[in-house]
């Protein structure tokens, strides 16, 4: 029983570490910018199966396919956030139109896959992702502990340009005083323009991370929005570092619950999970 109580929970940590990838992104738009960018699981769809295509087509590792074409997705996000602005935003229109507005961008970019590839599943077959990792009782496969590792480095990245550079506090900053940062020569529309753009391109990242942990189909964003808003707000808005520790958790709890209670119980976790938080501390775990 132990044994299996320490597998669950090394997997549930590697999850996790998945989990937060997925996440990041939507915890910069939503926690520094204001803006439930709902599209998030769709960029993130896109990302995945670009992933498929490059190591299908021209033989490229998943992951690094995913970091190459992050640029094409910073472009797109930026070009994504500027059309929001001049249609919602500039206007004050943010609320149920510009939430309108997300649904519609993820509901495209789902008919688009759908178009490209059809309804069926798309996976990889990597000798190397198949290998397993065993220390003592605990084994576990390498296309997991791979995306946690990924994951990890991409939290890193991020939370050093938030704390080190200036770019970094302007996005921190740009939701809780506008005033202020333009008196600091900053643009607020630009500085969130390029954060969103920087938001999306972690899509494509962890699209990359997703196609190599399982097959994909177009419509399997919808399965991660209720998720990743759970834990953005059980880690608290504008924290990196509670996202990641929220994420970890919440991959703990549904291994654990799948593997004690069966796997169908696991999807009420994170709700709730995003209940109780709502309830004992709003703020979430490391919010503002």
């Amino acid at each position: 029983m132990l044994d299996l109580l320490a597998n669950a929970t090394v997997a549930g940590l590697l999850l996790g570490g998945f989990y937060a990838a997925v996440t990041v992104g939507l915890s910069i738009a939503f926690g520094y910018l204001d803006i439930v960018n709902i599209a998030h699981p769709g960029f993130m769809m896109l990302g995945a199966f670009a992933a498929w295509f490059a190591t299908d087509a021209w033989q490229l590792d998943p992951i690094l396919a995913g970091t190459l074409f992050a640029p094409i997705f910073f472009v797109a996000g930026a070009a994504l956030y500027r059309v929001y602005h001049v249609s919602f935003e500039r206007r004050g229109d943010i609320g149920l139109r510009g939430l309108a507005f997300f649904f519609g961008v993820l509901f495209l970019a789902e008919v688009v896959l759908l178009l490209l590839f059809g309804a069926d599943y798309r996976g990889l077959n990597l000798p190397y992702l198949e290998t397993m990792i065993t220390a003592g009782p605990v084994s576990v496969p390498l296309r997991m502990v791979l995306p946690f590792l990924v994951s990890l480095a991409l939290f890193a990245a991020l939370q050093w340009m938030f704390d080190h550079t200036f770019f970094g506090r302007a996005i921190k900053a740009v939701s809780q005083d506008p005033v202020a940062l333009r008196l600091m020569a900053a643009d607020p529309v630009r500085v969130k323009e390029v954060a969103f753009g920087i938001a999306i391109a972690t899509a494509s990242i962890a699209g990359a991370l997703l196609i190599t942990i399982a097959p994909v189909e177009p419509s399997m964003g919808r399965d991660y929005i209720g998720r990743i808003f759970a834990i953005v707000v059980l880690g608290g808005l504008g924290s990196l570092t509670g996202t990641l520790l929220a994420a970890l958790a919440l991959g703990v709890a549904e291994s654990l619950t799948a593997t004690l209670y069966g796997p169908s119980w696991s999807p009420a976790v994170a709700f709730g999970a995003l209940l109780i938080a709502l309830v004992v501390r709003p703020t979430g775990l490391l919010g503002r």
